[in-house]
């Protein structure tokens, strides 16, 4: 039975003109040669050249000069190494020196897509039947690398998505890192990613079953040094500092408005991207609420999925997750335990979906079968669109598939409560297939989402158009569950 989709006309477009300010480094050598430029400066010259500067770039960005004063602090000790006295450069040269360490990124120029969405934290002041909700895109700038930003919107009774104003200032997060780390799951997770026993074992029975951050990155470094390690063992210790920076905390300033802070890559384990967050709303036993999101890190060659929490949307804590079932993309998390346990679907084998349960969030193994590709429009693979949605007929999981000519489609099945494992139905013909004006663009033929909700007895599915830009679809929920009987 075919279900009734109505696709909204709200697009989600990359717009080149959201850009954030960022770190700019040529490396020690070219560094200090400029440096020696700028020290060559008079007083006035420097003001002149700053004074335009933030002429042509203060408005672009919030407190600017703060960003300066940081990247210039980040090459006090190159500085020193010149022996010039860092405390008494003026205010101005510093600020001059940190402009020449920061350049402009354009986070979304290529890219918006891949959305899921969320019911917001706050519902006062709505009308009848409206809902605010949190949308997350995975946005693409230059050289393929994603991160991932926020729009709010209120969806009326007549499931029409009404976005907030979007905010001109982007900002990036403060970093801290995780300050002591246990050994012996450091130990099991570098076993996970393969790193041979032989090059971490000397480092890893220096430390304490406790460690501290720096000491970790100390003793690598050390290793590092060593101009006649060979390549092999190199990129081993990078794999190894790749994952103790995976582990960290960040914070936004409260002044910002939600569509204004980004997740940038901030650790080697995404430098090349932070792909594919799948926002849950996630209520524990007690009633308590926290949002969750997993995503795949990417660093140019291997990928490892990861953990994102938060209360707020301003402070978010990312951890890796660990385990046999922690392996591939396309993991999301239930949105409540299952009897007394912490739920997740995956693709371990990038084929098939699979279920799994923990204690901990972070923690998964024993993967159970759940799907295979049953039809020839996901023949080649099948995964989920975000984490299930629970109703009273069962959890609701919105599936991708993939087919002839790799083209994607989204579809839906249906699971038991109390034993997800058990498939009550599953839909014979997908919700949605990429109609002829959605089929260019940066990936061809792809219809995609990370995440749906449901509103006033409908799903609403935002979903990406060709890996390009982002737009969304409702669907009547009796509709559906009659497809999934018939």
């Amino acid at each position: 039975m075919r279900v009734s989709v109505t696709r909204k006309h709200v697009k989600f477009l990359p717009d080149a003109s959201r850009v954030v300010a960022r770190s700019f480094m040529n490396g020690e050598q070219r560094t200090m040669d400029l440096l020696s430029l700028i020290f060559g400066m008079s007083e006035s010259q420097v003001k002149d050249s700053l004074e335009q500067t933030l002429r042509e770039f203060a408005s672009r960005h919030r407190n600017i000069s703060k960003l300066f004063h940081k990247h210039c602090d980040s090459v006090r000790s190159i500085i020193e190494q010149m022996n010039v006295d860092f405390d008494g450069i003026s205010i101005e040269r510093r600020m001059l020196i940190g402009s020449y360490l920061t350049m402009e990124y354009s986070i979304e120029s290529a890219a918006f897509f891949n959305p899921s969405i969320i019911q917001d934290f706050d519902q006062s002041f709505l009308e009848e039947d409206e809902m605010r909700v949190i949308l997350s895109f995975r946005a693409t700038g230059e050289g393929h690398i994603s991160s991932i930003v926020f729009r709010r919107g209120i969806i009326d009774k007549n499931n029409e998505l009404h976005l907030m104003s979007v905010g001109k200032s982007i900002d990036m997060a403060e970093i801290s890192h995780k300050k002591l780390y246990d050994k012996g799951r450091f130990v099991k997770k570098m076993r996970e990613m393969r790193i041979p026993v032989k090059y971490s074992k000397s480092i890893m029975e220096e430390l304490p079953n406790r460690f501290e951050y720096y000491v970790l990155k100390k003793a690598v470094k050390k290793v590092m040094d060593d101009p006649a390690i060979s390549l092999e063992k190199r990129l081993a210790l990078e794999e190894i500092t790749w994952l103790v920076d995976s582990y960290y905390d960040i914070t936004f300033e409260h002044d910002s408005d939600l569509s204004e802070r980004v997740i940038f890559p901030i650790s080697e384990s995404e430098s090349r991207g932070i792909e594919d967050a799948r926002f849950v709303r996630f209520t524990e036993d007690d009633g308590t609420v926290k949002v969750y999101a997993t995503y795949t890190a990417y660093n140019g060659h291997a990928i490892l999925p990861k953990l994102l929490s938060t209360d707020d949307f301003y402070t978010f804590r990312i951890m890796p997750l660990h385990g046999n079932g922690a392996i591939g993309k396309n993991l999301a998390l239930f949105p409540k335990r299952i009897k007394g346990k912490y739920a997740m679907l995956s693709r371990i084998d990038g084929v098939n979906n699979y279920l799994m349960y923990s204690d901990r969030p972070t923690l998964w193994n024993n993967p159970i079968l759940l799907q295979k590709p049953k039809f020839p429009w996901e023949f080649t693979q099948i995964g989920n669109c975000g984490s299930p949605l629970w109703t009273e007929n069962g959890w609701l999981v919105i599936t991708h598939g993939v087919g002839p000519m790799r083209r994607y489609c989204i579809s839906a099945s249906l699971f038991d409560l109390d034993d997800p494992s058990k498939e009550i139905g599953r839909l014979e013909e997908p919700l949605l297939m990429p109609l002829e004006e959605e089929r260019e663009g940066y990936v061809p033929n792809v219809v995609y989402s990370c995440g749906s909700i449901i509103h006033n007895g409908s799903l609403i599915l935002p979903y990406a158009v060709s890996d390009y830009s982002a737009t969304y679809a409702v669907v009547e929920m009796k509709a559906l569950f009659k497809a999934f009987k018939s």
